[in-house]
């Protein structure tokens, strides 16, 4: 999934520069620890991954607090 698409060539790119005549092919979201717009709300950027203190057990997803994963287990300094 992209956010842009060229009406032009029907190529996709996250940014519109790269495309010679861009239409907007989905909903950004602006991440709140880099500012970059992204596709997901899920975004992982070097901000948010330096912050996780914890990751799921089950399923190896990171989070900065234990509630946001189910089987939550500590990171190793």
């Amino acid at each position: 999934m992209s956010s842009f698409t060229c009406k032009t060539c029907g190529k996709e790119s996250p940014e519109s520069g790269h495309l010679c005549d861009p239409s907007n092919a989905g909903k950004l979201y602006k991440c709140d620890s880099c500012g970059k717009q992204a596709l997901f709300k899920r975004h992982l950027c070097t901000p948010k991954v330096t912050a996780f203190k914890f990751f799921c057990g089950q399923c190896g997803r990171g989070a900065t607090l234990e509630a946001e994963v189910c089987d939550p287990q500590a990171l190793e300094d």
